[in-house]
């Protein structure tokens, strides 16, 4: 992905068949979905790649157990579907998980087993594992760090894991290869019309703040939590369609719960679920469920959660943990689609609303990333409807993700895929590519490197936080991380040492936010 030849395609298309507001989960499925229909297909994204929600995930592939016992089966059938079809086309980036669900009585023991034998019976000929019961002495096997008092045994489930954010870029990459254009820090700042109908854009390039007027056929609003602020744009009212919550995951170090499995507990005091996974050697434990009405690119995480989330890892973790030992917290948004007069957003429905409004707008609510696929298909097929494109068959159900690779590297360069070869060759014809940029920590300058020549990184943030995970990972390293990677940046964009600078506070003043005081 190139940003400058990005800009060049938009200022040389007189009109394009799809555009896309959104540059998150829903958005850029959309993009794949649309370009592989042969689709003149453009991708606008206010900040970078996944800044938001879709970043922010509790990295889980699932069909949702909770939804299950809220007896929302279409949802959890369709998204179990799509787990398995996610697995399938980007091994590189997901992979199933083991998880163990604890019990301590016998009514806990047959609850828990019909529920999950029914949830991967759900998942027909794309189910990932058995579920099977575990005795004491296996539960404690598969969670070493579980406390034994009480225990009577588990039940041991599958589901999928991932990396939202570097899906999130591969998806990017994928609707390139398509012939969809696709553009960062690209914001709307306006629309055209033909009487009330939309008819084209105002875009501003965040980096230069030159705009351009954009025409198109349609407009998909794929912005999530900010879909409101798009609707009322385009339709020049104050309709609100989206109830916005709250979700913050913590994050300690591996040795809190070893084990090979992840932990689910399946009703926390607020009826929640938590989890307690390993992800990228750290463990990170979530979530919570918090109605809000402020929505932010940066939303901050409230005492009451960050203590309920320690309070119940430490019922069932034998080795406790304090403010002191989160080495990072990060908070999502979930852009739910308002239901009625519910005012729980526990209990408001995850699956995802799709309407042609007066404007002529295709807007987007609710989902979750595991149905991102199929959300996308919806929305493409109303927006090819609608704007009286030619009819094609959706082809993303087979369709395999940038980066796809059934053999994985032996190393943390994995992830990168069918990408990670030309990562070692880099490092090969420049060894001084393979220092790390931090001494606890595996990556290296060439993936910095490489995140700005291929993967439209502008800025830190953009690399530590999304490209890699240092910020969700442990904070405090990724500000000691940001100079060395605000200088290799430097030499690749043709920065001076005032940018260099900026950079580095404007990142150190960012991360601040995800350690806890």
């Amino acid at each position: 992905m190139n940003r400058n030849k990005s800009i060049e395609q938009i200022r040389d298309t007189q009109e394009w068949d799809i555009l896309i507001i959104g540059g998150g989960a829903t958005g850029l499925g959309c993009a794949v979905d649309a370009a592989s229909r042969s689709c003149k297909t453009l991708l606008l994204e206010k900040y970078d790649f996944a800044k938001g929600t879709s970043s922010r995930a509790t990295k889980l592939v699932h069909g949702g157990v909770r939804y299950l016992a809220q007896g929302n089966i279409r949802l959890v059938k369709e998204a179990l579907h799509e787990r398995g079809r996610l697995l399938k086309n980007a091994p590189h980036v997901c992979h199933k998980l083991a998880f163990v669900v604890p019990f301590y009585n016998h009514w806990q023991k047959w609850y828990y087993w019909c529920g999950l034998w029914f949830y991967e019976f759900l998942s027909g000929k794309l189910r990932l594992g058995k579920t099977k019961f575990l005795s004491k002495k296996g539960t404690l096997r598969n969670l070493p760090g579980l406390a034994a008092d009480k225990l009577t045994g588990g039940v041991l489930y599958f589901d999928g894991q991932f990396d939202d954010s570097r899906l999130a870029i591969n998806l990017a990459q994928t609707a390139t290869e398509q012939g969809a254009t696709v553009i960062n820090y690209f914001s709307v700042t306006g629309f055209i019309k033909d009487g009330k109908r939309i008819k084209g854009i105002i875009a501003k390039d965040e980096t230069t703040g030159e705009t351009i007027e954009i025409n198109t056929k349609v407009v998909i609003n794929a912005t999530g939590v900010f879909a409101d602020e798009v609707l009322q744009m385009a339709e020049g009212n104050n309709k609100q369609t989206i109830a916005p919550s709250q979700g913050i995951h913590l994050v300690v170090a591996k040795k809190f719960f070893e084990g090979i499995a992840g932990l689910m507990v399946p009703k926390t005091d607020d009826g929640r679920v938590l989890f307690a996974i390993p992800w990228h050697d750290k463990l990170l434990l979530g979530t919570t469920d918090t109605p809000i009405e402020n929505i932010s690119t940066e939303p901050k995480a409230l005492k009451e959660e960050i203590d309920f989330i320690i309070q119940h890892f430490n019922r069932y973790a034998s080795a406790n943990i304090t403010y002191k030992d989160v080495q990072s917290v990060f908070v999502g948004l979930r852009p739910l689609a308002k239901s009625g007069d519910k005012k729980r957003t526990a209990v408001m429905p995850r699956g995802h609303h799709i309407e042609i409004l007066p404007s002529g707008l295709i807007h987007v609510t609710g989902g979750k990333w595991t149905t991102y696929r199929s959300m996308a298909e919806h929305a493409v097929d109303k927006a090819i409807e609608y704007s009286g494109l030619k009819k094609t068959a959706c082809k993303t159900k087979e369709l395999k993700i940038h980066g796809y690779k059934n053999d994985a590297e032996n190393s943390h360069l994995s992830i990168y895929g069918s990408d990670a070869a030309a990562i070692k060759k880099s490092m090969e014809h420049n060894i001084s590519l393979s220092e790390k940029i931090h001494a606890n920590y595996p990556y290296t300058k060439a993936e910095a490197k490489w995140f700005v020549q291929n993967e439209m990184a502008i800025t830190v943030e953009d690399i530590l936080a999304r490209r890699i995970r240092l910020l969700f990972l442990d904070a405090k390293a990724a500000i000691e991380a940001a100079p060395v990677v605000a200088n290799i940046m430097a030499s690749e964009l043709n920065k001076n040492e005032q940018w260099i600078e900026e950079q580095i506070n404007n990142f150190k003043n960012l991360a601040t936010g995800y350690l806890l005081k």
